[in-house]
């Protein structure tokens, strides 16, 4: 009798069940029971424990036989995926990793937002897990350390950014993040008020020792210098894509798309307002009475019913989507974080919904609102909700991995920002306002490709821009270009570039993955002629899961 190998699913599920208990943080996010008492360990050991799970588990699903197309398609999103973590890994990506968007600063800090709190026992849970956070915070600093000992720092810029948003988070100048957030527990005994004060006052006393050190202690071994470099941008592309990218052709496309984006503005521009420039133009927008919401519930409110309407909208007419996916929460995030709309998935039985949070500086009270239209849709639906939440929902065909695990940036990104676009084809930016906010959404986009490229490889800027042309990328010239020749709001670019800086290769995923979905689109409707049913497309591309680039246009090409 023969041995019955564990397949490319089996091992997949298993993978995302270890993985949870050595990384209880990314458990909490991928909603996988388990562990919600404790903290990662980002110590060398802890990262060193993932690494040889990864490992291990890269090697039994390269070497056992798909046992169907599911499985075949499995098996090469995991290899891609995971073979890509363990090539970080052995560079020191991942144990010297600090940025001001997504680190373990920032995980350690962010996962309290997705715990619940509707009784005591939520909150004894929490209290827990707060009270491992000065342990927690000692292991990210005995990881940076080793790093750094390998010649692994993350630049200044990131290391200065970083210890002021933990002077946030620690409540120096005010509350901190974690005083607040356990004043809001309601209903519990005064032993668990006593228990739930002390751990907030040592969590953010941790956080203030974590500030402290990275300015004494990392900031000293930080190179000055922000860009990367080609041959370490490379890596991070293939990681925020899953492709292989000539990264000079992709400077010359987010050029011309910039370009041809600007000229379209320029006409609403004078539609708006005759004469006017896109600066004058969006002033007049945030001028008028029509497009304004004053605070921020109100604005959270305006937020959940353009959501809500969105699902009644397109449900059984553009898309399929199942009951579980109707419930799409509309939030307003914690103060600290960057600048920006960010969403969160739902967990495997959808008992915690998808989320759209929205991170915005705490003084702000006023919201034109043809801003923000086509950024509800790219973070809720069409976009990430109905993708990775389509993706939770198939569990009869995708493995853990794919359900919970795979976010591809240039994947899901892309996906959202042609969900952007999508809706204007079905005619819901008519208005020209909210056709002017979503296309400097684009046009954003697609300075990102062109600044983010053009910084971290110091490369030329063109003739014919008008712009700098000649010189090569600087981040003050990034900073200028998405000041002067965007009209997002100027907090918000400060933030961008900071994350831009820190985060290499993420931000073109948005704009270079929105440009494989298109394309994939039309050859499909090449392929098909007159038989082409886009609905039937958008279906069978979302029921695949999340994979990298290069993945996806294989698969797709089989549609």
């Amino acid at each position: 009798m023969g041995v019955d190998h564990d397949g490319v699913h089996e091992i997949s599920d298993r993978f995302v069940d270890e993985l949870a208990a050595l990384d209880p943080i990314a458990a909490t996010y991928l909603g996988v029971p388990g562990g919600e008492e404790e903290l990662t360990d980002y110590s060398p050991d802890g990262h060193r424990a993932r690494a040889e799970l990864a490992s291990r588990s890269l090697a039994a699903v390269r070497a056992a036989e798909p046992r169907d197309d599911s499985e075949r398609i499995a098996q090469a999103v995991f290899a891609e995926r995971v073979g890509l973590d363990l090539e970080l890994h052995e560079i020191g990506a991942d144990m010297s990793a600090l940025n001001v968007i997504a680190s373990p600063a920032q995980e350690l800090r962010q996962v309290f937002d997705l715990m619940p709190t509707d009784t005591p026992e939520h909150w004894r849970t929490i209290a827990r897990r707060l009270s491992a956070m000065p342990e927690a915070l000692l292991g990210l600093r005995a990881g940076l350390l080793a790093a750094a000992a390998d010649g692994n720092v993350s630049a200044a810029r990131q290391v200065t950014k970083v210890a002021e948003q933990c002077d946030t988070w620690s409540g120096r100048g005010g509350q901190s993040f974690f005083a607040a957030m356990v004043a809001r527990a309601e209903g519990v005994d005064e032993s668990l008020r006593r228990d739930l004060d002390a751990v907030a006052e040592s969590a953010a006393e941790a956080y203030a020792g974590l500030a402290d050190f990275l300015r004494g202690e990392l900031l000293p071994k930080a190179p000055k210098k922000d860009a990367v470099g080609e041959e370490r941008y490379r890596l991070w592309s293939r990681y925020f894509t899953g492709a292989r990218l000539d990264l000079r052709e992709a400077y010359e496309w987010g050029w011309a798309e910039f370009a041809g984006i600007e000229a379209e503005m320029k006409e609403i521009a004078n539609r708006i307002k005759p004469g006017a420039t896109l600066a004058e133009a969006a002033a007049a927008l945030d001028a008028d009475p029509r497009y304004q919401v004053r605070g921020q519930r109100a604005f959270e409110e305006w937020m959940q019913r353009l959501s809500d309407q969105a699902l009644q909208d397109l449900r059984g007419k553009h898309f399929d989507i199942p009951d579980a996916l109707m419930r799409l929460e509309c939030r307003i995030a914690p103060p600290g974080g960057g600048v920006g709309a960010y969403y969160t998935g739902p967990t495997d039985d959808f008992s915690r919904p998808g989320r759209m949070w929205w991170s915005v500086p705490a003084d702000k009270e006023d919201f034109p609102t043809w801003r923000e239209v086509s950024t509800v849709y790219h973070e809720g639906v069409p976009g990430h909700h109905l993708q990775v939440a389509t993706a939770v929902h198939e569990a009869q065909r995708l493995n853990k991995f794919q359900r919970l695990a795979c976010f591809v940036s240039g994947h899901g990104e892309g996906w959202a920002l042609y969900a952007e676009r999508l809706m204007r084809e079905l005619g819901y930016l008519q208005d020209d306002g909210d056709l002017l906010g979503m296309l400097n959404d684009q046009l954003f986009r697609a300075a990102r490709v062109v600044v983010d490229i053009g910084m971290h490889l110091e490369l030329e800027i063109p003739a014919g821009t008008g712009f700098h042309e000649g010189e090569r990328w600087t981040p003050e010239l990034g900073l200028e270009f998405m000041l002067n020749r965007t009209i997002t709001d100027p907090h918000h670019v400060r933030d961008e570039i900071d994350r831009y800086l820190g985060w290499p290769g993420q931000a073109p995923s948005y704009k270079l993955g929105e440009r494989l979905w298109r394309a994939a689109r039309d050859e499909a409707k090449q392929r098909h002629g007159a038989n082409f049913d886009v609905k039937e497309f958008h279906t069978t591309a979302l029921r695949m899961g999340g994979m990298g680039l290069d993945t996806l246009r294989e698969q797709l090409a089989r549609l």
